[in-house]
């Protein structure tokens, strides 16, 4: 059965902003973890304030319902502000195991899109970013 893998990419744009996306991070891990549909997932913490996560789910309305609901629901819109880097990027694949964060960084640059943010970076629109620092990872596993 074919799972769908969710990523995400954020940089908060200043260390003020740090306690509060911590804050809104744990409790959308929460929820995360009680999804259902959610299979596992992994975040990295990458240099300047750059934020990873990935989740494998049983389908993109699982997500979806996930996304647009309770802690994360409530989070989403602290980003326009809070970030000057965003982007997103989804796909299917034939296997219940997360992609190599390398790869993770392939299909971001590759098929990834820009979200919405406020402020955003010169690097922002184009998604130049330095390849991730892929050595602070931690798992996301079911509650």
């Amino acid at each position: 059965m074919p799972t769908f893998v969710s990523l995400t990419r954020l940089r908060i744009r200043s260390f003020r902003f740090l306690p509060q996306f911590a804050w809104h991070a744990v409790r959308s891990n929460r929820q995360v973890q009680r999804a259902p549909g959610f299979l596992t997932g992994s975040l990295l913490a990458d240099r300047s304030w750059t934020f990873w996560t990935m989740t494998l789910w049983d389908s993109e309305r699982s997500m979806r319902a996930y996304m647009t609901s309770g802690a994360h629901k409530a989070a989403m819109p602290h980003l326009l502000h809070w970030c000057d880097e965003a982007s997103v990027a989804h796909w299917t694949q034939p296997t219940p195991n997360l992609p190599t964060w390398t790869e993770a960084d392939r299909r971001m640059r590759e098929s990834g899109r820009i979200s919405k943010v406020l402020h955003p970076s010169p690097q922002h629109a184009s998604m130049n970013y330095r390849a991730p620092r892929t050595t602070a990872t931690g798992a996301i596993r079911r509650a």
